[in-house]
C-alpha cells in the first residue's frame, strides 16, 4: 500500500484528504506540524502533501530540506494568491501544488498523476551525456558543471538531462512539460519557465554559463550545443 503523508495543521483539512485517500486505497499518515512530518516524510511515506503555512515553521524550508536527501514526491498546498510560494515550490523541487479551496477528488487525482509520472521514468542511460561544461551521469543522477556538481531537484535533472540528449534542438514549453513533466499532469507553460530560471541560477553558481540554457524568442527554450 502507497503511503501519503499529508501535513497541514487543519484537523478539518486532514480529515476529508485522509477519508478521499483511503477511498482510493492509499495508506494515510497525518502531521500538524513540521517537527511532526520531519519524523514520517522520509523513512515512512511515499508522498508527501505540504501546506506551507504551519504553526512551526515554513513549508518551503521543510521542501529544501527534504530536497536535499530525498526524491520522494511532493505536492504543495497553497492559497490563490501566494502565487510567489507557488514559483518557489516549484523551484525548490515540487512536483505539483493545489490551490485551496480544493476538492479532495481533484487532490487524489493529482497524487495519482504525480506517482505515475515517477514510476513511468525512463530507466537510466548507461552514457553519460555532455555538451560544453555541462555533463549528466543518469546512472548515479549526478550532474556537473566542469567538476562542479551541481544540487538539483529530480525535476530539474530530469529537465536537464532531456537537453543534453539533444543539444541545440530547440524545444516548445508544451514538449518540455510531456517529456518531463508527463501528459496527465495539470501544469502550464510557467512550471517550465520556473525551473528554466533555476537551473540557470544553479549552473551560474557552480561557475558555469547560465546562457547555455538558451530562449528561442516566441518558441520555447534550447540547450547550446558545445
Amino acid at each position: 500500500m502507497i503511503r501519503v503523508l499529508v501535513v497541514d495543521d487543519e484537523p478539518a483539512i486532514r480529515e476529508s484528504l485522509a477519508f478521499a485517500l483511503k477511498r482510493e486505497g492509499f495508506g494515510v499518515l497525518e502531521a500538524a506540524s513540521l517537527r511532526e512530518a520531519r519524523a514520517l516524510a522520509v523513512e515512512q511515506a511515499e508522498l508527501v502533501i505540504l501546506d506551507l503555512v504551519l504553526p512551526d515553521g515554513n513549508g518551503l524550508d521543510f521542501l529544501r530540506t527534504l530536497r536535499s536527501r530525498s526524491d520522494i514526491p511532493v505536492i504543495v498546498l497553497t492559497s490563490r494568491d501566494d502565487e510567489t510560494d507557488r514559483v518557489l515550490g516549484l523551484e525548490m523541487g515540487a512536483d505539483d501544488y493545489v490551490l485551496k479551496p480544493f476538492s479532495p477528488r481533484e487532490v487524489t487525482a493529482r497524487v495519482r498523476a504525480v506517482l505515475r509520472r515517477a514510476a513511468n521514468r525512463p530507466a537510466p542511460e548507461e552514457t553519460v551525456l555532455r555538451s560544453g561544461a555541462l555533463s549528466v551521469d543518469p546512472r548515479s543522477r549526478r550532474a556537473l558543471v566542469a567538476a562542479s556538481e551541481l544540487a538539483l531537484s529530480r525535476t530539474e535533472f530530469n529537465l536537464l538531462t532531456f537537453f543534453l540528449g539533444s543539444p541545440g534542438r530547440v524545444f516548445e514549453r508544451s514538449q518540455l512539460l510531456d517529456a518531463v513533466w508527463g501528459s496527465d499532469v495539470v501544469v502550464g507553460d510557467r512550471t517550465v519557465d520556473v525551473h528554466i530560471k533555476a537551473l540557470r541560477r544553479k549552473i551560474e553558481e557552480a561557475g558555469g554559463d547560465p546562457r547555455a540554457l538558451e530562449t528561442v524568442r516566441g518558441v520555447g527554450y534550447r540547450l547550446r550545443d558545445g
